[in-house]
């Protein structure tokens, strides 16, 4: 069973939360250090990490897929709202960057997704994915939230941006920690990123990819067909 909003919420309020929380949103900021002027939607649940970037944008908006529920963020201002992955109620071109974080995992069609993605998207828009990595533990823990939808690995990752008229551009890697409950353990998460950004990069929780717009579809590549060769027929 999917993780709802407020799963989702409850999760990134425990102390692994926390620290699952920071180690992505480092990483994040070295991708997006600076939003000024910018008009930015978090799609999936991002908005554990839309409390700091939202600090620069111009504007933001929370947007979470009927999977998931609806949860009110900020409490104050109401700045959230939920929609269908295939409609999604924008203009086209409407936005500067999107931060997708739970989402991509859990569509019901990423192929409707990803187009309705596309077209909200400015023409020099950005796209940064959060995904599970397929070969972490992450993605194999029933109580991790990454665990509830399908992981990917770089290359399926790759593929499918490509296909949705997306250019991968950036890549990097989050969360080496373990998903372990204790807190003692898991300290405040700093010392496992670093080892294992040095030891084991390929078991990272989660993959992070900042993709542009693409304009043109790939053209198809001609496939020759073999010319036959004429044979006289028998007498």
């Amino acid at each position: 069973m999917l993780f709802d909003s407020r799963d989702l919420a409850a999760f990134y309020e425990s102390p692994l939360g926390q620290v699952t929380r920071r180690a992505i949103y480092r990483r994040l900021r070295m991708f997006w250090p600076d939003l000024r002027n910018q008009r930015l939607l978090g799609y999936g649940f991002a908005v554990p990490y839309l409390r700091g970037l939202a600090l620069d944008a111009e504007r933001t908006i929370a947007l979470m897929p009927s999977q998931h529920g609806p949860l009110r963020w900020p409490e104050r201002r109401g700045l959230s709202l939920v929609a269908e992955e295939d409609t999604l109620p924008f203009a086209d071109g409407l936005f500067d960057r999107v931060l997708m974080v739970h989402g991509l995992e859990s569509a019901d069609s990423i192929r409707l997704l990803m187009r309705q993605v596309w077209r909200t998207l400015a023409p020099a828009g950005r796209l940064l994915v959060v995904a599970p990595n397929r070969l972490s533990l992450w993605a194999q823990v029933d109580r991790s939230p990454f665990a509830q939808g399908r992981p990917f690995t770089r290359l399926q990752l790759t593929k499918l941006l490509q296909e949705a008229l997306f250019v991968p551009e950036r890549w990097d890697s989050a969360l080496m920690l373990p998903p372990l409950k204790g807190r003692r353990l898991i300290g405040r998460g700093v010392g496992w990123e670093k080892a294992g950004q040095l030891l084991w990069p390929q078991l990272a929780g989660v993959h992070l990819v900042e993709a542009t717009k693409s304009l043109y579809a790939p053209a198809p590549v001609a496939v020759r067909k073999p010319r036959g060769t004429l044979i006289p027929a028998p007498a």
